[in-house]
C-alpha cells in the first residue's frame, strides 16, 4: 500500500487462522518493514501475547523473513508454501511462448493424489526442461520440502492449504478502496482502513471443508497422502 512520506510502498502483514469449527478469523493486519524477519517475529510474539498457541500449520509464500521468524518462535509449526507463487516464479523464468507447456507440468504437481506422484511429475518436468530454462528448474526445486507438505494433511483440507488465496482474494474487494485512494498521509491510517475492511470481509468468509477433522489434526493426527494413519492402542492385560 502507499502511504506516508516514502516513495516506496508500506507492507501489510497479514495472519488468517480457523477455528475448530472451521471459521476463517483475521488475526492480525500489521504494517512492517518490507516482510522482514524482525516484522514478521513482532506480529508472532503479538499474538502470543494475545493468547494464540502456536499453530500446526502456517502458509505462506516464499518471503524469508517469515519462515524465520516462524523457525524462531514457533519452531514446531509445520511449513506449506503457497504453489501459486511458487509457478509464478518458476514461469518467470520461461519464455511468454513456452509457458503453457511448463504450467501444464505445474498443474500435474500441485494436483497430484500422492507425494510419490507429484514428485515424479516434478522429474519429468526438470528432465524436460532444464537444459532449456535452467534457472526456471532452480526455482522450482529450491525449497522443495516446504512445497509437499500438505500431503501430511487431511485430503478434503488441501484445497485449503496448497495457495494463500485464503488471505489473497478478500483483498479483491480492499483494493477497490486502496487503490481508489491512492495514497494516503499515514502508514497507521492505512492499516486501520485496511483492517476495518478485512474485518467486515470476515463475515462472509466461507468455512474450510471438513470441519470435523480440525480437532484431530490440531491434536497431532498422522496422516499420509491425505488418509490418516491410525494409532495402536495398547492393551491392558488383567
Amino acid at each position: 500500500m502507499k502511504a506516508g512520506i516514502d516513495d516506496g510502498k508500506a507492507a501489510l502483514l497479514v495472519v488468517i487462522g480457523a477455528t475448530s469449527e472451521g471459521q476463517k478469523v483475521v488475526l492480525a493486519v500489521e504494517s512492517g518493514q518490507r516482510e522482514s524477519r524482525e516484522s514478521w517475529a513482532a506480529v508472532l510474539r503479538n499474538l502470543t501475547a494475545r493468547g494464540l498457541k502456536p499453530a500446526r500449520l502456517l502458509v505462506a509464500d516464499g518471503h524469508l523473513g517469515m519462515w524465520a521468524a516462524l523457525a524462531e518462535l514457533w519452531p514446531q509449526c509445520d511449513e506449506q508454501r503457497c504453489w501459486n507463487h511458487k509457478m509464478m516464479n518458476v514461469l518467470d523464468q520461461v519464455p511468454l511462448k513456452k509457458q503453457p507447456a511448463v504450467r501444464e507440468h505445474l498443474r500435474a504437481m500441485m494436483y497430484a493424489e500422492t507425494r510419490a506422484d507429484c514428485e515424479k511429475a516434478r522429474d519429468k518436468c526438470v528432465r524436460q526442461f532444464e537444459r532449456l530454462y535452467p534457472k526456471a528448474m532452480a526455482t522450482l526445486q529450491r525449497d522443495w520440502e516446504r512445497m509437499v507438505t500438505f500431503f501430511d494433511y487431511p485430503k478434503e483440507h488441501w484445497i485449503h492449504l496448497r495457495t494463500t488465496n485464503i488471505v489473497e482474494s478478500p483483498f479483491a474487494s480492499v483494493r477497490l478502496r486502496t487503490t481508489a485512494a491512492k495514497r494516503y498521509k499515514k502508514v497507521e491510517n492505512a492499516t486501520a482502513l485496511i483492517g476495518k475492511l478485512l474485518c467486515v470481509a470476515e463475515k462472509t468468509f466461507r468455512k474450510l471443508n471438513a470441519p470435523h477433522l480440525l480437532a484431530a489434526v490440531a491434536a497431532g493426527a498422522k496422516y499420509v497422502d491425505g488418509v490418516a494413519v491410525p494409532t495402536r492402542s495398547r492393551g491392558i492385560a488383567a
